[in-house]
């Protein structure tokens, strides 16, 4: 409760034109003015409507959003900070219609624009307290019917190629998972995964395989970000530890020696993989790194989002 609460106060402290980084707390804020923003009629009506939207977001309902846009917030779900929620209440409070629909090509237009701009702000100045000052502004602009472009805090294609290029991509930092979800969506085949699987962070090669067979040369290889990827909980499990080879059926999913089916993963780049690919070595882990970070640097560049 106190979360929806929360969303909709940025709603409302974009209605008041407050850009301060500086958050109130959550009861101070209602409690101003003894409690008029509660008292007022359309108050408990609106937060009706966002709890309403969240329900749906959570249930992926395609009675309700495109099957784009079902991905779009697939993606979000896996975003390194909560700043995504409160942008895209406010941006639900400002557009919904009469019948709390938003119209699906700007909410598109609108989703990637920040999915872009909050992946490459975490990696220029992680954090969520320094997100904030490109947020709330934004926010402003959003309950004034004007475009979202972050239009102050551009970036240098170079500057973000490096930095990716340089990151550690371990799997104790989220950006790890976002970016993973992000590229798994970027591939338009990629079918939507119900939000409540289980996604954890696969080795395709395994950490194992390299105590066995030490075949990668370079140390920073295997936590590379071109030898992730997602991969549901219980499938990983199975596949952890096993050779390229090996771990084909597990992507792909088999009958065990009961005839039982062993139910594969639902990353589609992975089964791909798993029929195209002999092997996974080094050399792939290198020209899939290259081709994630080329392809965000695109992202960006098609959302606007770089000083060019």
């Amino acid at each position: 409760m106190d979360e929806l609460f929360t969303r909709y106060m940025y709603y409302e402290r974009a209605k008041q034109g407050i850009k301060f980084t500086t958050t109130e707390a959550l009861r101070k804020f209602y409690e101003k003015d003894q409690y008029v923003l509660l008292k007022r009629e359309e108050t408990l009506s609106n937060l009706e409507k966002l709890a309403a939207f969240w329900r749906n977001v959570l249930r992926q309902d395609d009675a309700i959003f495109s099957e784009r846009i079902l991905r779009r917030l697939a993606v979000l779900n896996y975003a390194p900070n909560g700043m995504w929620t409160y942008l895209v209440s406010v941006y639900f409070m400002q557009y919904k219609d009469a019948g709390d629909l938003l119209e699906e090509k700007a909410f598109y237009e609108f989703l990637n624009k920040i999915t872009a701009f909050i992946w490459a702000y975490a990696f220029m100045r992680p954090g969520v307290n320094a997100l904030r000052s490109p947020s709330y502004p934004e926010m402003i602009e959003i309950v004034n019917n004007r475009t979202v472009d972050f239009e102050e805090y551009k970036f240098d294609a170079d500057a973000v190629h490096n930095v990716i290029e340089n990151y550690v991509f371990t799997n104790g930092r989220p950006i790890t998972k976002s970016m993973l979800a992000w590229w798994a969506y970027n591939n338009e085949n990629q079918k939507l995964i119900p939000l409540d699987v289980s996604l954890e962070i696969e080795h395709i090669f395994s950490r194992k395989r390299q105590e066995n067979e030490g075949s990668l040369t370079d140390k920073n290889s295997l936590e590379s970000l071109g030898n992730k990827a997602l991969l549901e909980k219980n499938v990983n499990i199975r596949a952890s530890d096993y050779r390229f080879d090996d771990k084909k059926k597990y992507y792909q999913g088999f009958k065990n020696d009961k005839g039982k089916d062993k139910a594969g993963t639902r990353n589609f780049e992975l089964l791909e993989m798993a029929k195209e690919k002999e092997d996974f070595t080094e050399k792939d882990i290198v020209e899939r790194k290259k081709e994630i970070i080329d392809a965000f640097i695109g992202y960006l560049r098609q959302n606007n989002l770089l000083n060019e």
